[in-house]
């Protein structure tokens, strides 16, 4: 007979990036394609960023978290690998959406790059205009 390991997992969005999130039992390891952690997000409010949804629930030291992350940039993807956390979370325990919602982890953030518009440099930014 073969133990089934319970996986609960969830995918977060944040601008261009999108994280797929696995939750194993286990002592609070973050793997995030397949590099430690600490190895993958230089800057320290990244890591505390990704971790703070399994701090508020307390479940930091009872969850291994495996990510596959792709697109955008760092803070991105810290964004959506936080998301989907969140969001896995809740699929382990429906009672815990209350206190991730007034943290606003759950709330996917809508902001995207704006694209840009023709007969303008930019999204915003017009090319200069001169009367003569």
């Amino acid at each position: 007979m073969s133990e089934t390991l319970t996986t609960y997992s969830a995918t977060g969005r944040r601008k261009e990036s999108t994280a797929r999130v696995h939750l194993l039992p286990g002592q609070g390891e973050i793997i995030i394609n397949e590099r430690p952690l600490d190895k993958y997000f230089g800057r320290e409010a990244l890591r505390v960023f990704v971790k703070q949804p399994l701090q508020i629930t307390d479940t930091l030291k009872k969850f291994n978290v495996e990510v596959s992350v792709r697109g955008g940039g760092t803070t991105g993807q810290a964004g959506a690998i936080c998301h989907g956390i969140a969001r896995a979370l809740i699929t382990m325990d429906q009672n815990l959406k209350p206190v991730l919602r007034r943290s606003g982890f759950i709330t996917r953030d809508p902001r995207m790059k704006e694209r840009k518009k023709y007969g303008q440099k930019g999204a915003r930014a017009r090319f200069q205009f001169s009367k003569r």
